[in-house]
């Protein structure tokens, strides 16, 4: 029952949340026994079924994933190289293992644009893009590496053009991190993204484990954590989150609803032809005429 670790982690004061995310993650290994059930649970809902593992551990959990019934593999950490490089380990070779692969491979995370292609070329079908946005990581505090992810979305849709021109292949650019609201959505979009990884926003959805708060996946590495454990609230439903009513003004529920009438507004009927409506970098956007609001403290204030 995971329940009471979970519990257990959502009560930790913030002093002592991050030592006591590593020692219950350092008491217990993946199970994979217990992770063929989940992925047998999730399928036998009737939807995609997707998993995400680490270069490092790919090959050895693959196998019982893919017997499970896997639909789309993840392989993700911080920063992924087609090419990884060790003196102590045989390093993975990226580009065979997805050419041997049954199901369609995502990989990430990525920032920039040699980066971006450089993992397209290894035949996934989409790359994840963000380092160090998202709500609870701290990487571009703890090794000072990172890119605004406005910046890093349109040079990673840039390189998927050029592998388009390259191959014939489109790969699909997701954004990963930074992303709470209705609008930063469809910023992603407008930017060059296909699609959205959005953590934070489910996390304080009634049926998300973490009640009401949020970790990543390199929050409680053993030597250098790179997150911190955030606490989010309970605000809905996961379907209000997604789909609404929404019964606040700020753009926390019903997201797709905001990208929708963001599309709509600016003329556009898909998420590809929005990739080219005009972008500009606009900071008063969100204080221009709200001085009401921030006095005040409600919607954009």
């Amino acid at each position: 029952d995971p329940d009471a670790e979970l519990r257990k982690i959502a009560e930790y004061p913030p002093e002592t949340a991050t030592a006591g995310l590593q020692d219950i993650y350092r008491a217990r290994d993946v199970n994979p026994d217990l992770m063929v059930e989940r992925i047998k649970e999730i399928k036998a809902s009737g939807v995609i079924t997707a998993g995400s593992l680490t270069p490092q551990r790919v090959e050895k959990f693959i196998g019982p994933a893919l017997d499970a019934g896997l639909d789309i593999l993840v392989i993700q950490g911080t920063v992924v190289s087609a090419e990884h490089v060790s003196s102590s380990v045989e390093p993975l070779n990226l580009k065979q293992f997805i050419a041997d692969l049954p199901v369609p491979v995502i990989v990430g995370g990525c920032a920039s644009y040699s980066t971006a292609l450089h993992l397209m070329r290894t035949g996934a079908v989409g790359v994840l893009v963000g380092v160090g946005p998202g709500a609870a990581c701290t990487t571009r505090q703890v090794i000072g590496v990172g890119v605004p992810q406005a910046t890093a979305i349109a040079d990673a849709a840039g390189a998927r053009m050029q592998h388009l021109l390259e191959t014939g292949q489109y790969v699909n650019v997701i954004a990963d991190g930074g992303m709470a609201y209705g609008g930063d959505l469809a910023k992603a979009i407008a930017c060059g993204a296909d699609a959205c990884m959005v953590g934070s926003p489910l996390a304080k959805a009634a049926e998300a484990p973490g009640h009401g708060n949020h970790w990543g996946m390199a929050t409680f590495h053993p030597e250098l954590p790179r997150g911190t454990r955030v606490r989010t609230q309970t605000i809905g439903s996961i379907r209000e989150i997604l789909l609404g009513p929404a019964n606040e003004n700020d753009g926390s529920l019903n997201l797709i609803g905001g990208l929708r009438n963001a599309l709509a507004t600016c003329g556009y009927e898909s998420i590809q032809s929005f990739q080219k409506c005009e972008v500009m970098i606009a900071p008063a956007l969100k204080t221009e005429g709200k001085k009401l609001q921030q006095a005040q403290s409600v919607g954009m204030g």
